[in-house]
């Protein structure tokens, strides 16, 4: 569904273009409301568009059957959908899931195309962002495999939460346990866990944080590591 007027959210992505590559990249782009539960793209499925949230946010997950499904990447109005298309490549390797509804920006993947042939200063800032997403998902690797559930649990809604800009969120323990690629009953604990330290609190799906920074200091360092790593390399613009 497309918007009468533009939303007056913005996507801190865009918001690091050159001004005269911005202004020409929004006027190519349209604004839509992404629906809950909406897939953008499928698992190998060809891009057709690239997507910029605004006020909503996207997980991006890795099938591998039908019951053996994980989150590898979550994208608010800090990111895009459709980085494979920096590299010339226009097939999606993962599945995207609206989790978040609310507008983004679209554009379409031949449009896109062209921006990044006119434009070096685009082409170096969007390099950039794909490197701190190539680090996300190696960090991710490591993180499912060493850090324990609550951990884990911990920084997956202060993720959530910076892109829902907002501290309460739905989300059922089945959601949660395939978001994290974890036992439902695994995922039970750790959120009876958290709610114990009074850091959320949880009731039928609802979630609400209730003490973020206490939430980060049980949260594993892949949280302020992610956080740093793009406000050095996008917002500061230095080296990694």
């Amino acid at each position: 569904m497309k918007h009468s007027l533009p939303s007056p959210m913005t996507n801190r992505l865009i918001d690091r273009f050159p001004h005269q590559e911005r202004k020409a990249f929004l006027a190519d782009c349209e604004t839509i409301d992404l629906v809950f539960g909406e897939v953008i793209t499928e698992h190998g499925s060809r891009i057709l568009y690239v997507h910029f949230p605004l006020d909503s946010f996207v997980s991006q997950i890795a099938n591998l059957s039908d019951r053996e499904q994980l989150e590898v990447a979550m994208v608010g109005s800090e990111g895009m959908l459709g980085t494979p298309l920096i590299m010339g490549v226009d097939e999606s390797p993962w599945l995207a899931l609206v989790q978040g509804a609310g507008p983004a920006l679209r554009m379409p993947a031949v449009v896109f195309g062209r921006h990044l042939v006119q434009s070096p200063a685009l082409q170096t800032l969007l390099k950039r962002y794909l490197y701190v997403v190539m680090h996300q998902l190696s960090g991710l690797a490591a993180c499912t495999h060493y850090h324990q559930v609550e951990a884990r649990l911990a920084r997956w809604l202060l993720m959530t939460q910076d892109r829902a800009h907002s501290d309460q969120m739905h989300l059922t323990h089945e959601l949660l346990a395939m978001m994290l690629g974890v036992r439902r009953a695994g995922i039970t604990l750790a959120a009876m866990a958290l709610q114990a330290r009074r850091l959320i609190s949880y009731h039928r799906g609802a979630i609400t944080i209730v003490d973020r920074a206490g939430l980060i200091e049980v949260s594993c360092g892949c949280y302020l590591a992610d956080r740093s790593l793009y406000r050095r390399v996008i917002t500061e613009g230095g080296t990694a």
